[in-house]
């Protein structure tokens, strides 16, 4: 398994190693230890989703309050998709950007996003399915999202339509996030991050 961090702080690329032979293959897709080495502590394991996505969708950009916030760990297990992390964490040295990657049943990577952090993908195949193993237990008072196509943000996003829901549809700008006072603070997410990593190094029971 490698880990690579990407370009914004707190989100990390993980490719697994891949065992096949005539009958199949064979992948660890998620190791805690593994992961806490580099983040600094466990993923604290509260809540799993699995979402499938026709072609051309694209989902988010959704965040959490912080605290709790919300860590995500996120992994495509049928089709294919491009994955979008964006710091919306004011204060960051990057805040307002993003970074995309792909994710699909192919190289079975996944990406980890700390809490604070905004995320998004666009499915590039019918029946795109990812698996997300999450920090925290959904609260819809505490979430929130940023339009993903506001051009302040201007993503890439690979359709030509992209189909949203109404609530990302209604979502509104960075801008208009940020003035609203919802987005998270950058020195909070830091301070949230260093209390879990004075904490265990076993993941929870």
């Amino acid at each position: 398994m490698k880990i690579r961090p990407l370009s914004i702080d707190g989100a990390w690329e993980v490719t697994p190693q891949q065992h096949g032979d005539p009958r199949g293959l064979f992948a660890e897709w998620y190791r805690f230890d593994r992961l806490a080495a580099v983040v600094g502590h466990p993923l604290r394991l509260a809540q799993a989703n699995l979402s499938v996505s026709a072609r051309g969708v694209v989902r988010g950009i959704h965040f959490a309050d912080v605290p709790p916030g919300q860590a995500k760990y996120v992994t495509c297990v049928r089709g294919a998709v491009l994955d979008i992390v964006v710091d919306l964490r004011v204060g960051s040295p990057t805040f307002g950007q993003w970074e995309a990657v792909r994710l699909d049943d192919t190289d079975r990577r996944a990406v980890y996003l700390a809490e604070g952090l905004g995320h998004g993908f666009c499915a590039l195949t019918d029946d795109a399915t990812l698996s997300y193993l999450c920090s925290a237990l959904y609260n819809p008072a505490a979430e929130h999202a940023v339009h993903p196509l506001d051009p302040d943000l201007a993503i890439d996003w690979p359709a030509d339509s992209p189909q949203l829901s109404a609530r990302d549809a209604a979502a509104p700008s960075l801008a208009e996030v940020r003035e609203s006072g919802l987005l998270p603070d950058h020195r909070t997410c830091r301070s949230f991050s260093a209390g879990l990593d004075s904490g265990a190094s076993q993941p929870s029971r």
